[in-house]
């Protein structure tokens, strides 16, 4: 059930989650182009059903079956990103989408609260040094996205925490499915399958499914194939590399977001969101590095 794989070079798993990131700011240019002719829930389960057929193709071509022994733990995976993905939803309908956004990268932060917990469960002392890292990009997405909350929001700004916690408890559930041998396309298979369920009933909640335009479909492809390579990337990188690391790299993907909205939007470039540019890409860059240096004393990273 689980393949061979040759040993991951030192920077395989930086350069997996950075080009994730990447690619899933690119998803959310296509969603955001989208959302004015779709749904959220419409956008979830035409995403994940382009997920779906991918992974079922690459599955057969690598006459690799869906039975698992594990099914445990992609159902908690799947609840735990599909959870996630429709609060997040819920919190962008009322919240600003700066505050939204940044309630949504505090799934790195909840990694690490995670990672530590974990360590010290073990009898173990934390890297404090990557803590710091995880909590220095943070600032800097804050730097770039200035969010605000009103009274009014904080129902809608807990469901956006609750979104990122449920998010760390995904990627650290992709990270055991991995090192229990599962294959990128079957966690990302299962966890697709998911969001198709829960955007159906978020659609037909919703009122029901809109009527499509050529360029509406192209969109919702194009966000399917990307979040579907982007998914096969961050499972991967997550089954090899260090999860505070990775959670640290993930802040990029706010870079790369501010670079599209300047590019295609004319969105202003301010001073502090070029200091948080540099913050997170700084606070990347050490992570790298202390995931490559080796401590003197025993590390939380597994």
């Amino acid at each position: 059930m689980s393949r061979t794989r040759a040993a991951p070079g030192p920077l395989r798993a930086p350069l997996l989650i950075t080009g994730a990131a990447f690619l899933f700011a690119a998803m959310g240019l296509c969603v955001k182009l989208a959302s004015a002719q779709y749904g959220a829930g419409e956008i979830v389960m035409y995403r994940s059903a382009v997920g779906v057929v991918l992974m079922a193709l690459m599955l057969r071509a690598g006459r690799t079956p869906l039975a698992t022994r594990v099914p445990l733990l992609h159902l908690q995976r799947s609840a735990a990103g599909v959870g996630a993905i429709c609060l997040w939803f819920y919190a962008l309908g009322a919240l600003p989408l700066a505050t939204g956004m940044t309630l949504n990268y505090t799934s790195s932060v909840w990694v690490a609260v995670f990672v530590v917990g974990a360590a010290w469960g073990r009898g173990q002392r934390p890297d404090a040094r990557l803590v710091m890292a995880v909590l220095a990009g943070f600032v800097g997405v804050a730097l770039i996205l200035k969010p605000t909350l009103e009274t009014r929001q904080l129902l809608h700004g807990l469901a956006g925490l609750v979104s990122g916690l449920l998010s760390a408890r995904a990627y650290l559930h992709v990270r055991s499915l991995g090192q229990a041998g599962e294959p990128e396309e079957r966690i990302v298979f299962y966890f697709a399958a998911g969001g198709v369920a829960a955007g159906a009933l978020l659609m037909f909640a919703s009122g029901g499914p809109s009527a499509h335009t050529g360029r509406g479909a192209a969109l919702l492809l194009a966000t399917g194939v990307l979040a579907s390579v982007a998914q096969l990337m961050l499972t991967r990188a997550y089954a090899i590399g260090q999860p505070m690391t990775n959670a640290v790299l993930q802040y990029l993907g706010i870079v790369f977001s501010f670079g599209f909205g300047v590019w295609l939007f004319d969105d202003p470039v301010t001073v502090s969101a070029l200091a948080g540019m540099a913050l997170i890409v700084a606070a990347g860059i050490a992570a790298t590095w202390l995931a490559r240096t080796p401590r003197r004393t025993p590390s939380t990273e597994t």
